[in-house]
């Protein structure tokens, strides 16, 4: 039974950060969930989704971030509870309507969680989402520990309701993936009825909307100042104070324990961050000479401190501020206890050290033998790496220098050894195919170089349609390859729509890849990327072609695959690998890369390493002498 659908009031159970957001929403009554799959946010609405049959909520996973928006605000326009999920870059996708759902207003509590990713973990930017909150004036609340998760999530509904406007939570990598006790609640019992009523327009009336927009704020703003989201520890007469948001609360309450400060630092933790809550930070700053602001990424709360401080500096005298602006703190990547110790111990002129410096160097010495340094790479059997093997040997066959426009997904490994170096570009969803239909229209400028872009089937549908569209409605020259194995492979394998079935697991219908780019009018082929020799065939007559042109490599994710059929036994004959002396230079370990095969020094011979190894039989299939054999196949 899942934690989510425990109804014991009072009972303290361990949850996840993204759980707990996932739990507060069902204790607000949640009636609706759309989300794009991205990390860190995912399990917010896989959580509700594994769980949307037993409370009678609809949960889906959505082709992008603005529709899985648009969606959800439908449900709160009908007056139903709804809840959006997604990473930092998906709000970057749903901004447009986000900047105009915020004018228009809302009805029932509408709530859209930004999960951002400082350190760019498992993302292609480290973008502070709370900027998008400022933007759009809408309430921003940062939820510090795992129970503050679950209740401000509750929270936020009413404040949407109340206001009218939809509310914003911002959590972070370290919250939403580690995890925490957490006091449950009350999970409401009724079933409200959807209807629509009235009118919800944005761009009619603005001057007058957007006047409402502020006032609205205003109603946040003293809602902000009594909310027990916001409050202080310490001294009451603390000189110096730590003013704090999200995770950045743990980090400070450890690293004034480890320096000894508690009888002399206070910290004051903000969890309304827009917009503030002035008459709040005042009140706690009164005796404060000197603080230190700790937050991820951007330096958000400091500038709007630090014009607090500006506005209000005849009540206050005057404050140092360290931060980031002063260099004490990073305002890049993630922050933990020893920077913000560091910070502290620099300004207080401490002594602080993590580790005695002789232990962290025989600790190193003697986890490096056991633990040797690795390249990032695809998992064994990844069709993508055939895909990639393939696009490589077309281009060298072609030899007219042409490259690959990248995107991103698993393949992303694709910039590097994993993927043969051949992505030369990389940005965001779809930037791929939209930089190929401009690469495609320079031949006027001399230009001769093929163009290959690259995109996974979810990324397809999320965001690749328009490009391939827009090559086509203008005649550009490019070949467009799509990686389908068969779901949202990096963030977990949520279904999308060509997969079969729905976010609960249910038959949906297939829109298939090849019958999109068919209507769209260009010409499609399919291959199985380990039919190697044919899939380079294939791309090599393509390159020689004018036009728009796609290449389906469809190849199911073998994690998957091998679950479903097991793996089959890989190894090498000995008598027939002949080792350095192969006119293949080590081909199956050094250059194809896969952590399946692995080169044995002593022996000069490639070996299988059969825990890794799935038996996709690619190697055995590209092996020049045929010595990798698979059993069975």
């Amino acid at each position: 039974m899942s934690t989510l659908t425990v109804d014991q009031p009072g009972k303290s159970v361990l949850m996840m950060g993204n759980e707990a957001i996932a739990r507060g929403a069902i204790e607000a009554g949640v009636n609706f969930c759309a989300a794009y799959p991205g990390t860190p946010s995912t399990e917010i609405a896989e959580s509700l989704a594994r769980v949307a049959e037993h409370f009678g909520l609809y949960a889906e996973w959505s082709t992008n971030e603005i529709v899985a928006l648009e969606a959800a605000a439908a449900a709160s326009l009908a007056g139903l509870r709804a809840i959006v999920a997604m990473k930092q870059n998906g709000v970057n996708v749903c901004s447009d309507f986000l900047m105009t759902i915020s004018l228009s207003g809302t009805k029932g509590g509408l709530v859209i969680v930004a999960a951002d990713d400082p350190s760019a973990i498992s993302s292609s930017n480290e973008q502070d989402s709370r900027n998008f909150a400022k933007f759009a004036d809408l309430p921003l609340l940062e939820p510090a520990t795992f129970q503050e998760a679950k209740d401000i999530t509750k929270w936020a509904f009413e404040l949407s309701e109340k206001l009218g406007l939809p509310c914003m939570i911002r959590s972070v990598t370290r919250l939403s993936h580690s995890r925490g006790n957490v006091k449950l609640g009350e999970i409401p019992e009724g079933r409200p009825v959807a209807r629509f009523e009235g009118a919800y327009i944005a761009g009619a009336f603005v001057a007058i909307q957007h006047s409402a927009l502020h006032q609205k704020l205003e109603q946040a703003r003293e809602a902000f100042e009594e909310s027990e989201f916001n409050w202080y520890v310490g001294p009451e007469d603390a000189k110096f104070i730590i003013v704090t948001s999200g995770s950045g609360w743990f980090y400070s309450r450890e690293a004034v324990a480890a320096l000894g400060l508690g009888e002399e630092v206070g910290i004051l933790k903000i969890g309304t961050t827009w917009p503030l809550p002035e008459r709040f930070i005042i009140d706690h700053l009164r005796q404060a000479t000197e603080i230190l602001i700790v937050e991820e990424v951007d330096p958000f709360l400091e500038q709007n401190i630090k014009v607090i401080l500006s506005e209000q500096a005849k009540t206050l005298g005057p404050i140092e501020v360290y931060g980031a602006k002063s260099g004490h703190l990073p305002g890049f990547g993630d922050i933990n206890q020893d920077k913000v110790a560091r910070a502290l111990a620099s300004i207080k002129g401490l002594e602080y050290r993590t580790r005695d410096e002789v232990y962290a160097q025989r600790a190193s010495d003697l986890a490096l033998p056991i633990l040797p340094p690795r390249m990032p790479t695809v998992c064994p059997g990844c069709p993508h790496r055939a895909s990639l093997w393939a696009i490589k040997a077309a281009l060298k066959l072609d030899g007219r220098d042409g490259f690959v426009t990248g995107d991103i997904g698993c393949y992303s490994l694709g910039a590097g050894p994993a993927g043969f170096w051949q992505l030369k570009t990389l940005h965001c969803m779809g930037a791929g195919t939209g930089l190929a239909t401009g690469f495609g229209q320079l031949g006027q400028f001399g230009f001769n170089q093929p163009v290959i872009s690259v995109c996974g089937d979810s990324t397809f549908f999320h965001a690749a349609i328009p490009g391939l569209i827009n090559a086509r409605f203008n005649n550009s020259n490019l070949l467009m390859v799509i990686l389908d194995n068969g779901g949202t492979a990096m963030t977990g394998f949520q279904p999308h729509p060509s997969s079969g079935y729905d976010a609960l697991g249910r038959p949906a219908p297939v829109v298939e890849i090849e019958e999109v780019c068919k209507a769209i009018g260009v010409e499609v082929k399919v291959r199985d990327p380990f039919e190697v020799d044919q899939a380079i065939e294939d791309l090599y007559d393509m390159l020689q072609e004018d036009g728009v042109k796609v290449m389906v490599f469809r190849r199911k994710c073998y994690l998957v695959e091998s679950k479903e059929k097991g793996r089959k036994r890989v190894f090498v004959e000995p008598e027939k690998c002949i080792g350095d002396d192969c006119g293949c230079a080590r081909f199956c370990s050094r250059v194809f890369n896969c952590p399946g095969i692995i080169w044995d020094q002593e022996a000069q011979k490639a070996k299988i390493d059969e825990v890794v190894c799935t038996g996709c039989g690619v190697c055995a299939t590209l092996c020049p002498r045929g010595a990798i054999v698979v059993e069975g196949g």
